[in-house]
């Protein structure tokens, strides 16, 4: 005869009647949960992605809605608790931002090239450099590719299926973040910049502000970028051939 297999300690048995594979935990694990949660994310200086969250907790843990209600914690409070795409970090409450700000914090300044070409690539990635240069109307230096790169807020992201392979550009997760971001659907809109005054008065009827597909996956198009090719852009040293 088979022993029926027995409960885990802290979980509660799931209903018949439901379909759901969850499991429900004991309300005292949740809240445990929740505080191990919140201490993950509180100790980090990056913001903590969710699979390492969910390796933290005890088995079952729903980790989103965990974070939602976290999240909703700290929504009035000095500091907020933020989503960068799967990833969650604490930062200032953005009215508060003036009181934590020190003469002594460096200015990220962008020319208004490197601010086009940044635009560009958030709005339309996955693009190749001869694609932004194609929508600005001038040649982008390599220099202005080299400070959004420096900066961490841009990065390759693959090499187009076209003869000649370009490289392709995409946003990074540090752009969302500095940018206060989710995901890059919450880029604002045609409207959300007209109301900024971030575009002029005289707007062409045909004029459209690509919506981002909010995809950082390689695309059928792009093929991953490999060693040999950082190698050839540079990013890496030669591998000096076969090893011992």
């Amino acid at each position: 005869m088979i022993e029926p297999q027995r409960q885990l300690p802290g979980v509660i048995e799931e209903q018949e009647e439901t379909t759901s594979t969850e499991i429900l935990l004991d309300p005292r694990i949740e809240l445990e949960a929740e505080r191990i949660a919140e201490a993950l994310v509180f100790a980090s200086a990056q913001p903590v992605s969710e699979g390492y969250i969910a390796s933290r907790l005890p088995r079952g843990a729903n980790v989103p809605r965990i974070m939602m209600r976290l999240k909703s914690i700290y929504a009035e409070r000095g500091v907020n608790l933020v989503q960068v795409a799967d990833h969650w970090a604490f930062r200032t409450a953005a009215d508060l931002s003036f009181v934590v700000q020190t003469d002594e914090n460096e200015v990220r300044k962008l020319s208004r090239a490197a601010l086009e070409v940044l635009s560009i690539i958030a709005y339309h990635q996955p693009v190749t450099r001869a694609e932004i240069e194609d929508i600005r109307g001038v040649q982008t230096s390599k220099g202005t590719l080299d400070v959004l790169m420096e900066a961490g807020w841009i990065r390759f992201r693959g090499r187009r299926r076209t003869p000649g392979r370009p490289v392709t550009f995409g946003t990074t997760r540090d752009f969302l973040d500095h940018f206060g971001l989710e995901e890059l659907r919450d880029l604002p809109g045609l409207e959300e910049l007209k109301g900024a005054g971030l575009l002029a008065g005289r707007i062409p009827s045909s004029f459209q502000i690509p919506v981002p597909l909010g995809d950082d996956g390689i695309g059928e198009d792009e093929d991953p970028i490999t060693q040999l090719d950082l190698e050839e852009l540079g990013l890496l040293a030669p591998s000096g051939g076969d090893g011992e």
